[in-house]
């Protein structure tokens, strides 16, 4: 099964951002069987059999499980956020609920008999201490931990504990600012730009750069990623490896944010640092009245940008210094992963996207 490209893929959390693209590319290749866990039913059309469950609730998803399956693969996509998403990244209880639902999940599986093949574990550039503060760059997966505790590293000494004593194949995948859509994602920066670029044209601002000195960083088309996933399922040499995995390019917000303004139809405005967490927080009724005017997709504001926090910490609002973040993606290129995407492009697809979809207003 794993060498032709077939086999039955089990995704966990397959509504958010990762999830979804992962869903998206297993689900257009017919040879593959697709199941999805989650909480809530997906909101959107998917051949995919639906396995409603709670990580948190070992009982209740070992009930879920059972008859479900066989499945070769499994693709961990699962995370639960704090509510002040950048404090959680270093919060006890946001680590321990994490590495909790892994796991719960591993733990399952194994009781009820399921027997699969290989794990993709999505973690990111945490895993080197990006949200400390400069680290070594371009970082490379063969970099030391971090000294301060991060749920990426509990998760990974449990998948690889599993992995040993259950007999699977395990592969670990480091995106950085990936790029998507799905609702209620903390870490949405597309649809953030464009809930921020609709509202300043709705009040007639100017689409300022509210964040701190540029940088250099990277980004992911969450497609590609998606690809990256299924290719990780069935390289033999992916077996027990990490990689770094970004569109191949690094951008910096002030470039691209002329490209933003006129794809949004706003005019651009002087740079004028401020936190979007901050002047944001009430601007609900401005977005509903932009639902109602342009007839957009009744999504409610909460669940279309459920962090703002996040986008400051991307913008990188508050820093003094030019905090750039960058990784190596040669291993995964020398590993015969070779998918790249031009990062501006990436923006502007995915603009037209939404806006085609009617998820943000046409400019």
């Amino acid at each position: 099964m794993e060498e032709n490209g077939e086999g039955s893929v089990l995704i966990v959390g397959a509504t958010g951002v990762v999830g979804r693209a992962a869903l998206e590319v297993y689900e257009s290749d017919d040879h593959w069987d697709v199941a999805i866990l989650s909480r809530k039913a997906p909101g959107f059309p998917t051949r995919a059999a639906w396995i409603g469950a709670d990580l948190g609730d070992p009982d209740g998803l070992a009930t879920a499980l059972e008859g479900a399956g066989p499945f070769t693969h499994v693709v961990y996509a699962a995370l639960q956020e704090e509510a002040i998403l950048v404090d959680g990244w270093t919060s006890s209880a946001q680590i321990g609920r994490n590495a909790l639902m892994l796991h719960n999940l591993l733990e399952s599986m194994r009781l009820g008999g399921h027997r699969f093949q290989h794990l993709t574990l999505l973690q990111g550039t945490k895993a080197y201490g990006v949200h400390h503060g400069p680290y070594k760059m371009p970082a490379k997966e063969s970099d030391p931990r971090f000294m301060a505790s991060n749920f990426y590293y509990e998760q990974e000494d449990i998948a690889r504990s599993a992995a040993q004593k259950q007999g699977f194949h395990m592969t670990i995948l480091r995106p950085q600012i990936v790029c998507g859509f799905a609702l209620g994602n903390p870490m949405n920066a597309v649809t953030a730009l464009g809930v921020y670029g609709a509202i300043c044209r709705e009040l007639d601002q100017p689409f300022r750069f509210p964040g701190g000195p540029a940088c250099l960083q990277e980004a992911v088309d969450a497609r590609l990623l998606g690809r990256a996933i299924k290719w990780a399922g069935r390289e033999p040499l992916c077996r027990g490896e990490t990689y770094n995995i970004a569109n191949g390019d690094c951008f910096s917000w002030p470039v691209l944010w002329p490209g933003f303004a006129k794809q949004l139809g706003v005019e651009i405005g002087i740079a004028h640092p401020f936190s979007l967490a901050d002047v944001m927080a009430d601007k609900q009724p401005v977005w509903d009245r932009i639902v109602a005017k342009h007839e957009l997709v009744p999504y409610s504001y909460v669940d279309i940008v459920s962090s703002w926090q996040f986008m400051d910490y991307l913008l990188r609002h508050g820093k003094a210094y030019p905090h750039h973040s960058i990784v190596s993606t040669i291993k995964a290129r020398t590993h015969g992963f070779h998918e790249c995407v031009d990062t501006e492009d990436m923006f502007r697809s995915l603009f037209d996207e939404l806006q085609s979809s009617k998820i943000l207003p046409a400019p």
